[in-house]
Order: structure tokens, then C-alpha cells, then sequence
């Protein structure tokens, strides 16, 4: 595995992992090419936590990297009230520097975004800002935070919640989650919750600073699309999931339901059936 340190235009530090799969077992694909599935991690899970997942695609023969998000992790600093990025800025400025270095070390392969959590949502905004530079999208456990998704009082509790960390994360100037630990977060931007929140009450993409209407260019994303959703998920229940996934009639969307009791992360380590469906994906597109 190689690392390799972004430095984005705010001064933040973000280290990319890549992960080569084995010369004489590269995929081939009816193009000729390969693919590299290259992960976006959910909000406060470090990239590393991943590397296990990486490590089974490339026993099948892909390539892998994994991506650390701003503050997260590896990443340096940690956020403070000087962080200015949410959504948009990390899908315009930050996503653009790490799919080079990818595309670098991978000149040969097409790279397949594999986004979980808040990682799927950033995920979709990436591919239908560059449109057709991707191979295709894979949200796994990947939905939107639109509280009317969410049944019983998790609804209600998900509307008051997001208001909340907003308002909050406005007057300390970031998300302290390493002082409340509300959902596992962690610390975070004051835009990038700020984001998250608005979503949470409108379910609707409207990224602070945005420079394009991210809902209109999801409408017409063409690309072909696997969402995976996992039993006993609480945080991504199969409504949220079908939320995002209706985002994109355009799209060539498979969808698959992971019937162990994994909930959010447990599949990212316990993750045999998950890889298989997605070579299998990978495989057949």
C-alpha cells in the first residue's frame, strides 16, 4: 500500500491510499480497461478502519485506494472555526486532487466510486458535477437524512437532532464531536454539518457556496449505480437509501439488500458478502 499526502488549498493535509491488486489477477473488462473502486468514508470514520475492504477487492483482482475526508482520520488539521469546506467544496476542490493522484497511479484503470454513508452522498455530487469520468457509483449503506424517511420518532428526533447540531456547530464555529458525541461524527466543519442539516430538513441537495444545482445535474447522472443497504442499519434504513437513489431516474440503478444484521459499519470489516456483490456488480456492467 502507498500513501500519498494532498495538500488542498485551505492548508488542509489529506493523506489518499492506494492499494494495487495483485499484475497477473487485474480484472478485465470488455473495454479493455480495469477498475479501481476508490472509497469515500462515512463522516468520522477514518480512512484506515477501511483498508480491510480495499484489501478483499483487490484479492478479486481490482485496484483499490481509499480517500480520507478533511479533519478526518489521518487528516491534519483537525477542524476549528477556520474550516470553511462543506459539501461543495469537497466535491469541487478536495474529491478533483484525489481522483488525480488515482488517476495517476492507475493511468490504466477506470475508477468506480464506492461511497458509505455522508461518503455515498458526496459521492453522487462528485459524479454528476464531472459526469462521465466515472465507471460508475457504489453507495453501500448510503441515503439521504431527509427526516421523513425515517419512521416513528426517529423522524421527529432526526429534524430536531440536525437543527440542533447546526445551530450549535454555528456558535462554536465547528461540530465539537470530540466533546458530544451526538451519531459518532466526530469534530467536524460548521459548513459541513451546516450541509448535512439542511439536507436532514428539506431533502434536498443545496450545498453552501454551490455553483451549480446539484439536484438538476443528479436528475440527469447516466451511469450505472449499485446501492446496497444493510439489515439492522438504523442510520441508513432501506427508505433513506431509496431516497437517493430516486435522485437519479437517469441512472442505471441495482439495488441489493445485505440480510445480516450488520447495521451501519459491522459490514465494513464482516464484509465477505458485500465484496462478493460487488465484484459481481463490477463484474457484470
Amino acid at each position: 500500500m502507498e500513501t500519498v499526502p494532498i495538500q488542498l488549498p485551505d492548508g488542509t493535509t489529506t493523506p489518499v491510499r492506494l492499494i494495487p491488486g495483485p499484475d497477473h489477477e487485474h480484472e478485465t473488462r470488455r473495454d479493455a480497461t480495469r477498475a479501481v473502486v476508490v472509497i469515500v468514508p462515512g463522516l468520522g470514520i477514518p480512512a484506515g478502519y477501511y483498508e480491510p475492504f480495499a484489501q478483499a477487492l483487490t484479492e478479486h483482482g481490482f485496484d483499490a485506494a481509499i480517500c480520507e475526508l478533511a479533519g478526518q482520520g489521518d487528516s491534519r488539521p483537525r477542524p476549528g472555526s477556520d474550516s470553511t469546506y462543506g459539501y461543495h467544496e469537497i466535491v469541487a476542490v478536495h474529491f478533483p486532487a484525489m481522483f488525480e493522484v488515482v488517476r495517476e497511479r492507475f493511468p490504466d484503470s477506470t475508477p468506480y466510486l464506492l461511497g458509505h454513508s455522508m461518503g455515498g452522498q458526496l459521492g453522487v455530487l462528485y459524479a454528476s458535477r464531472i459526469r462521465g469520468r466515472l465507471g460508475g457509483v457504489i453507495l453501500v449503506a448510503a441515503g439521504t437524512p431527509y427526516y421523513r424517511h425515517f419512521r416513528g420518532t426517529r423522524g421527529p428526533g432526526l429534524l430536531l437532532g440536525s437543527t440542533a447540531m447546526s445551530l450549535t456547530a454555528s456558535v462554536a464555529g465547528f461540530w465539537p464531536g470530540d466533546r458530544l458525541d451526538v451519531g459518532g461524527f466526530g469534530r467536524q466543519s460548521r459548513p459541513l454539518i451546516s450541509d448535512w442539516a439542511r439536507l436532514a430538513r428539506s431533502g434536498r441537495f443545496e450545498p453552501s457556496g454551490a455553483d451549480i444545482d446539484y439536484e438538476e445535474r443528479m436528475s440527469r447522472l447516466a451511469l450505472p449505480v449499485l446501492s446496497i443497504t444493510i439489515e439492522g442499519d438504523d442510520l441508513t434504513p432501506v427508505d433513506s437509501a431509496r431516497h437517493l437513489v430516486e435522485k437519479l431516474p437517469a441512472a442505471d440503478v441495482t439495488t441489493w439488500h445485505n440480510p445480516r444484521a450488520l447495521g451501519h459499519n459491522g459490514w465494513i470489516r464482516d464484509n465477505a458478502e458485500t465484496v462478493d456483490e460487488v465484484v459481481g456488480w463490477l463484474r457484470d456492467i
